[in-house]
């Protein structure tokens, strides 16, 4: 733009008839005035050339900048950690223990925030920094559902919030766990309501619950399995005429959206399921009790009959893991096999040589995979480690092979598990019906 000249300068131009026209900018914002550490004048002569005074002294300055811009929140708010930045002060709270993180949500807003979110947790998990709990759910003599979590880091457990309405009482639901850290709880039947399609997840690094699509099939007493972050149900029980289910169905969390695939051969109620080697296996009961059995393959999406000698020792519970078939041997878990394909059968694989009794809060829930070493659940929440990965499968020369931890319900000495037989005092008062491990 041209530099104005003199006459136009002149305090009397305006008398003399000519008008002033204001130079062109790209903002209704007057940029002679953004010297406040920002611009200064000399760098605003590209807007306005030549010039050192307002021309627009009527513009509002402010009236196109956003309100609360992300650059001005940066710019005025406090950082995370007085004296430190706050990448330096993220990677100092990503090595605050996994307990801790409910009270630093407290803190501030800018805590809450951080802690909430998909970046903080996958940061920890890069770093190496992400912890594993086991979550349990029980079932008490009334029939209602309580969950606990244990930190094996503090060996103590956890408070959490309450489960949803719908599940505080559901009979035969499923229990599975999505990416990691969303705990899913699906289908069941409600003790006045009947069968339900009702899904919702718990989100462990917000530690809340949340709402998800409902499936295709009412469904209670089911199967369930996780294989390539896609969960898989089958067969079960509904309410009407045809109660026995041979329908399968998947979720995935990416497109949120359930759909069928391949039926089963015949209907079925199953009573254990096991991914092992990329298939499904199931075992249960038909729609005329007989015991039934099928391994499921995602990548064709068919399913056949099993009749080998894994289904014929297998028993509940059980876990795949390094590759590897396990299972109990006994009732308190004590003794553990594992499935050999050369010879397909199962064999003795580790005795703890300490046996806790047979009572039936003595008894092992569930196996999961703690913190790559093999995790017994029992109804006393009492927990054992087992590094089945050593080579030293040998008691006595290996001591920290077997590990047990004291969680809610103390292992019982075999004299107090004697004594509680003959005094009638060992009946079930509560017992676990699902065991996961997430990752936060």
């Amino acid at each position: 733009m041209a530099q104005l000249s003199e006459r136009e300068r002149s305090p009397n131009v305006q008398q003399r008839g000519f008008r002033v026209q204001a130079p062109l900018v790209d903002s209704v914002s007057c940029y002679c005035k953004v010297d406040a550490g920002l611009k200064t004048v000399a760098g605003a002569r590209k807007f306005v050339p030549g010039s050192k005074i307002c021309i627009q002294p009527d513009i509002n300055p402010h009236a196109h900048k956003p309100k609360n811009s992300r650059k001005e929140r940066t710019r005025i708010q406090p950082p995370l950690l007085p004296g430190l930045p706050d990448d330096l002060a993220i990677a100092c709270l990503t090595r605050v223990p996994r307990a801790e993180h409910n009270k630093l949500r407290l803190v501030s807003k800018r805590f809450f925030r951080l802690l909430s979110s998909n970046y903080f947790y996958s940061l920890r998990k890069t770093l190496g920094m992400a912890e594993e709990w086991v979550y349990v759910f029980k079932r008490d003599r009334d029939g209602r559902i309580s969950w606990h979590a244990f930190d094996p880091t503090y060996q103590i457990w956890q408070p959490l919030p309450p489960v949803p309405v719908d599940y505080e009482n559901a009979l035969g639901f499923g229990c599975a766990v999505l990416s990691g850290c969303h705990l899913y709880l699906f289908g069941g039947k409600d003790p006045l309501k009947g069968s339900m399609r009702r899904v919702v997840f718990y989100n462990a690094r917000t530690n809340r619950w949340h709402k998800a699509p409902d499936m295709q099939r009412k469904r209670h007493f089911f199967g369930s399995c996780v294989m390539n972050n896609c969960l898989y149900v089958a067969g079960g029980e509904c309410d009407g005429v045809h109660r026995t289910l041979r329908s399968v169905e998947v979720y995935d969390p990416n497109k949120r959206r359930w759909s069928f695939v391949t039926d089963m051969s015949t209907p079925m109620v199953p009573f254990i399921g096991v991914v092992y080697n990329g298939k499904w296996f199931l075992k249960g009961l038909g729609a005329h009790r007989e015991v039934l059995s099928e391994a499921y393959t995602p990548e064709s999406n068919t399913w056949v009959s099993i009749t080998d000698g894994m289904i014929a020792g297998w028993r509940n519970p059980s876990l795949s893991m390094n590759g590897k078939l396990f299972a109990l041997d006994c009732r308190d878990g004590c003794k553990i096999r594992v499935y050999e394909e050369d010879t397909n059968s199962w064999k003795k694989f580790i005795d703890s040589k300490v046996h806790l009794g047979s009572s039936p809060a003595m008894e092992a829930a569930a196996l999961v995979n703690l913190n790559g070493k093999l995790c017994i659940i029992r109804n006393n929440m009492s927990i054992s480690l087992v590094d089945v990965s050593s080579k030293d499968k040998k008691i006595e020369s290996n001591p920290n092979l077997w590990e047990n931890i004291a969680g809610k319900g103390h292992i019982k000495t075999l004299f107090t598990n004697l004594w509680s037989s003959i005094s009638g005092r060992n009946g079930q008062k509560s017992h676990i019906v699902h065991c996961q491990v997430l990752q936060v």
